[in-house]
């Protein structure tokens, strides 16, 4: 059996496709009253309040693209500048040790500051000048003996050398085996 449309009756509530459209039309009355007044009536659209336009849509659709297009680029920019803030303040740090190296270099070029430093740090002195070196027992940054009287402690480093190839050495001939 196949299904038929009926008919929209007059006074009937719309059905099908067309049938939001139907409630929206002026009444038939209104459609037909130029024939007295000379001025024909026009179909007046009624807009959903909660709903966009076509041209809105299209817009909000533009901008969004827009949007999505200006992100990626902005995004760039704002990591290259502070990439560049980042360099300027390490090129202004290097400058200051830069400069600091140069001064250090000028103090090496005078005589006097290399002879002062000769005499500090090699404990160097000229011919007919005494050195003395001041211990103090209570610093720990000295460079004497403390309280302990341990001789190994102290020993130079030649001395170790030399204790551990002779350990060696008697190791050796202990553990071979004669045949």
């Amino acid at each position: 059996m196949s299904t038929r449309r009926r008919p929209n009756r007059p006074g009937a509530p719309a059905s099908g496709p067309g049938r939001g459209h139907a409630r929206r039309r002026p009444p038939a009355t209104a459609r037909r009253r130029s024939d007295r007044s000379g001025v024909q009536a026009q179909r007046v659209r009624i807009r959903n309040g909660g709903r966009l336009s076509k041209r809105a849509a299209a817009l909000a659709l533009v901008l969004s693209i827009l949007a999505l297009a200006y992100a990626y680029p902005l995004r760039t920019f704002v990591e290259q500048r502070i990439e560049i803030n980042r360099l300027q303040d390490s090129q202004s740090e290097q400058r200051e040790r830069i400069d600091s190296l140069e001064a250090e270099r000028e103090q090496w070029d005078d005589p006097e500051y290399v002879a002062s430093q000769i005499r500090s740090r090699l404990m160097l002195v000229k011919p007919g000048e005494e050195l003395i070196i001041v211990i103090d027992e209570d610093d720990p940054t000295s460079t004497g003996p403390s309280g302990s009287d341990d001789e190994d402690e102290y020993r130079p480093w030649y001395e170790d050398m030399k204790d551990i190839f002779e350990d060696a050495d008697q190791f050796g001939t202990d553990d071979v085996d004669t045949q």
